[in-house]
C-alpha cells in the first residue's frame, strides 16, 4: 500500500548477492518504482543524480560495507533524511544495535519473508510521512505565530494534548498516561524551583515522551500477559521512532531527547544509548520520574494499580538506581503530601 493515492515510491536496493537483488524486483516492483546496484560507493553516486524515498542496505558486502555507506548518508545533507533499512543474516541483538544507534530506521533478517519486509518498508514510509507532516504542521503554525504570538502557546499545548490523546488511545490499559506523566513532571519541576518556561517545556515534551508508540502495533502493546524477550525487545523500539519522528521538529528540539531517553536509567544500564547520571538531560530524569511513577500508579494489562506503599518502597528502591534521586525525593514528598492516594489513574 503507497502512503499517497496515485504516487510510487521509490526504492533503492543495495546488495552484492544478485540473487537477493532479484528477489526484492519480485517483491516490490508491484508496488514501487525499484532500482538495484550492487555495491556502496554505485549507491553514493546514484543518490547525486536521484532521490530516493527509502533505502535497503546490505550490511557484509565489499568496498563499502553496509555501516560505512551509511555513514557517508548520515554526512550527507542531502540523504541524511532518507530511511534506511539494513539487510543482514546477522541474528547478533549487538549488530542491530549499532545500525540503529548508526541511524538505520529498521532491520529486516534474511532470507527474506515478502509480506514481513513489506509490511517493514510500509511503516517506514508512513512513519516518515508523519514526520514530514509534523513538520509542515509546525513551519505553517510558526508563520502564523510571527504575527499571533500570544496564540501559539496554547495552539502547540492543544497540538501536544491531540498527539498525546492519539497515542494513548493506542493503548487500552493507560488511557491519559502521557497527560498523568505531563502534570507530574510540571509539579516536580515546579517544586524543583524551575522557572515557568522550563516547566512548560517539561510538559511539553512529557506529553510527547512515549510518540514512538504510534510505530507499534496495537496488538503488541495490549498483549495480555507479559512479553516474551522478542516483543520486548521490539517494543523497545519506540524510543527510537520517537526520536526520529521528533528531530525534525526545530522549534523544540528538546522533545528528541525526551522521547529518545526516558528509558534511560540514572546508573547507565536503560536504552538505547545507555546514558548515566547527568548525561542525561535534566528535564529528561523528571519525566522518567512520573513516568515510572505512572507506570506503577495505572492498571495495566497484567496487574491492577499498586498500593501507595508499594509504589512508596518502589520509588526508594529506584532512587539513584533508576531514578535521579533529587528528584525522586521530590516524588516522595508529593506521595507523602498524598494522604488520600489520588495521585493515580482516575
Amino acid at each position: 500500500m503507497n502512503i499517497n493515492a496515485g504516487e510510487r515510491r521509490h526504492i533503492i536496493a543495495v546488495d552484492d548477492d544478485d540473487f537477493n537483488l532479484m528477489t526484492l524486483e519480485a517483491i516490490l516492483s508491484v508496488d514501487y518504482d525499484f532500482t538495484a546496484v550492487s555495491s556502496g560507493p554505485e549507491a553514493l553516486t546514484l543518490l547525486t543524480k536521484q532521490s530516493a524515498d527509502l533505502i535497503l542496505l546490505d550490511i557484509n558486502m565489499p568496498q563499502m560495507d553496509g555501516f560505512e555507506v551509511l555513514a557517508a548518508l548520515q554526512d550527507n545533507p542531502q540523504t541524511r533524511a532518507i530511511p534506511v533499512i539494513m539487510l543482514t543474516g546477522d541474528l547478533e541483538q549487538e549488530t542491530e544495535v549499532r545500525g540503529i544507534q548508526a541511524g538505520a530506521f529498521d532491520f529486516v533478517h534474511k532470507p527474506f519473508i515478502p509480506t514481513l519486509i513489506l509490511r517493514r518498508i510500509e511503516r517506514t514510509l508512513q512513519l516518515k510521512a508523519l514526520q514530514h507532516h509534523m513538520q509542515q504542521e509546525i513551519d505553517k503554525q510558526t508563520a502564523i505565530a510571527q504575527e499571533r504570538l500570544a496564540s501559539t502557546q496554547q495552539l502547540f499545548r492543544e497540538m501536544t494534548e491531540a498527539l498525546a490523546d492519539t497515542i494513548d488511545a493506542k493503548d487500552k490499559y493507560t488511557r491519559g498516561h502521557s497527560h498523568r506523566v505531563a502534570d507530574y513532571a510540571w509539579e516536580i519541576a515546579r517544586r524543583a524551583g524551575k522557572s515557568e518556561e522550563y516547566q512548560r517545556d517539561v510538559y511539553y515534551m512529557a506529553q510527547l515522551h512515549d510518540i514512538g508508540k504510534i510505530g507499534i502495533p496495537s496488538s503488541l502493546i495490549n498483549k495480555s500477559g507479559k512479553l516474551t524477550d522478542e516483543e520486548y525487545a521490539f517494543m523497545k523500539q519506540h524510543t527510537t521512532i520517537g526520536g526520529s519522528i521528533l528531530t525534525h521538529v526545530k522549534e523544540m528540539p528538546e522533545l528528541v531527547g525526551a522521547a529518545r531517553h526516558h528509558h534511560e536509567r540514572y546508573d547507565g544500564t536503560g536504552y538505547p544509548d545507555g546514558l548515566k547520571g547527568t548525561a542525561i538531560p535534566e528535564k529528561v530524569r523528571i519525566i522518567s520520574v512520573a513516568d515510572a511513577y505512572d507506570a506503577m500508579t495505572s492498571k495495566r494489562s497484567y496487574r491492577d494499580a499498586l498500593p501507595q506503599d508499594r509504589v512508596r518502597q518502589e520509588i526508594v528502591k529506584s532512587r539513584g538506581t533508576q531514578l535521579d534521586p533529587v528528584f525522586a525525593d521530590i516524588m516522595l514528598q508529593m506521595i507523602d503530601e498524598d494522604v488520600h492516594y489520588q495521585l493515580r489513574e482516575g
